[in-house]
């Protein structure tokens, strides 16, 4: 996949089928519009997704900047889909200043060639967020666009939004939270050295440093699934600082895999989130943190 990002000036030379959107999360909602942009490909069409970073609501200062999916995991996953190219275009006062129109003229259909432009039915882009749906509409024979509007996909009787899902794993709803995604939550990350504590008490595990930008459902222990390349393992996952064996405040994940055997240092991993199981607690010693270890372990088992 080709990651165009950091600058305005880029030109496609392939006619192609575009995705606008912030595809923070890329739930369920984002996966239809993905499908219909993965149609077009099959058509002949290049696919491009076209983004913003940052978001709007981080540059206008309505959001602490933590997302469902960073940058990196959005870009994992746009390659894995099968998109060919990803914009990440600089959201500036300048750059958001451009007019709706303008940025449909300039960049659709001069920069991206745009053949089929997908989008949900509420999007907005251009000064003011004025660019919208019917602005789209308005053009799409000027300029020579298929365009597919989509809209709101509900689940459990709500519209699926990226807000609404943000709220759920904030709480650690976490099995909501897979239903409006369509898939488990996850943090992805380098497997870094840990201060060997769980190995001592029998218990080794996996350590990760979320990026600072990802938002974090709340701090304790979860039942999860750990996946490297294309293994994966059940797993037990804390988040959150691990009071009882060290008093640095550096907020981490931290896994113990099933059935596993080795060393995954240096290996990026990806951990799924599936159950809150309960919260972080600072235990009396090793050996109460241990107890209750294996507490954890057995229950999983019992649930699988």
């Amino acid at each position: 996949m080709q990651l165009i990002r950091e600058t305005t000036e880029f030109q496609l030379h392939q006619n192609t089928a575009v995705a606008l959107g912030k595809f923070d999360g890329v739930h369920t909602g984002h996966r239809v519009l993905l499908a219909e942009l993965l149609q077009k490909k099959a058509e002949g069409l290049m696919t491009c997704v076209f983004t913003f970073d940052p978001p709007p609501a981080v540059l206008f200062g309505f959001s602490d900047g933590k997302e469902l999916s960073t940058k990196e995991e959005k870009r994992r996953l746009f390659a894995e889909l099968g998109i060919d190219v990803l914009i990440e275009f600089p959201l500036t006062k300048e750059t958001a200043d451009i007019s709706g129109e303008d940025f449909a003229r300039e960049y659709l259909s001069g920069k991206l060639r745009a053949g089929f432009v997908a989008a949900g039915e509420d999007l907005s882009f251009g000064r003011g967020g004025r660019g919208d749906a019917a602005l789209l509409k308005k053009l799409q024979n000027e300029l020579g666009y298929e365009l597919c509007l989509i809209p709101k996909v509900c689940v459990d009787g709500e519209e699926v939004s990226s807000t609404r899902i943000r709220s759920l794993v904030e709480r650690g709803e976490m099995e909501k939270a897979e239903r409006m995604l369509g898939a488990p939550y996850k943090i992805c990350g380098t497997v870094v050295r840990g201060n060997q504590i769980g190995r001592t008490l029998g218990f080794p595990t996996l350590n990760l440093l979320p990026e600072a930008e990802k938002l974090l459902p709340p701090r304790g222990v979860y039942a999860s699934k750990v996946k490297c390349g294309s293994e994966s393992w059940r797993a037990i996952s804390n988040i959150g600082y691990k009071p009882t064996v060290t008093a640095e405040q550096v907020m981490g994940v931290e896994s113990y895999l099933y059935d596993f055997q080795g060393d995954l240092y240096g290996q990026e991993i990806e951990v799924a989130l599936h159950t809150f199981k309960r919260p972080e607690k600072k235990f009396s010693d090793l050996e109460e943190l241990k107890m209750q270890l294996q507490r954890d372990i057995a229950d999983r088992y019992e649930r699988d």
